[in-house]
């Protein structure tokens, strides 16, 4: 099956489709998601993305990311991927979104609009061997000293979302508000 992303202007307005990695290949800005589900401990389900991903295999990254289909909206995608990547069901709200490019050494080009969601889970987790080489629960701040002392074991995408939820002075979900207290 042939994938298609969402062509979208920096306003997240859409402008067209586009075969995926035709627009991973030219670098055309597209939409995306990530979603990042706590339990209710505070900790973040992260997973580390197979080794035959077609980019950044078996780099850890947040818990679910993705592309939503023409006539798909975030919301929808990101319940389908929640269930094809890990087997799980759960909610989740928008927290903020953030445009990043990145040029990979084999040629592809990541210039994305993601959209971050947020959610609380507690269940069984079933992750897809062929999107999915191993999950943890890490809390944010030891997460956060993770990633300043080996950056090259996350995806970049996720890097930049860490950092901008570090930035960020207000709390954006409970977990966020006892990184900010302590």
């Amino acid at each position: 099956m042939v994938d298609y992303v969402i062509l979208v202007d920096k306003k997240d307005q859409q402008i067209g489709i586009e075969e995926k990695m035709d627009a991973h290949k030219s670098g055309k800005l597209h939409r995306a998601f990530s979603v990042l589900l706590f339990n209710k401990a505070g900790e973040l389900l992260l997973q580390r993305r197979a080794l035959d991903k077609y980019h950044s295999p078996g780099l850890w990254t947040n818990t679910c990311c993705s592309h939503p289909r023409p006539g798909e909206n975030i919301q929808q995608a990101a319940k389908r991927r929640l269930i094809e990547e890990l087997g799980i069901q759960c909610s989740f709200k928008k927290i903020f979104d953030f445009i990043y490019k990145t040029t990979f050494d084999y040629g592809l080009i990541e210039h994305e609009l993601d959209h971050v969601l947020v959610g609380e889970f507690e269940g069984e987790i079933k992750p897809n061997p062929s999107e999915v080489m191993e999950i943890r629960w890490q809390s944010l701040g030891d997460l956060y000293e993770e990633i300043k002392s080996y950056p090259d074991r996350f995806t970049i995408w996720f890097q930049i979302m860490i950092e901008k939820i570090a930035q960020h002075e207000k709390p954006l979900f409970p977990a966020h508000a006892q990184l900010i207290d302590s």
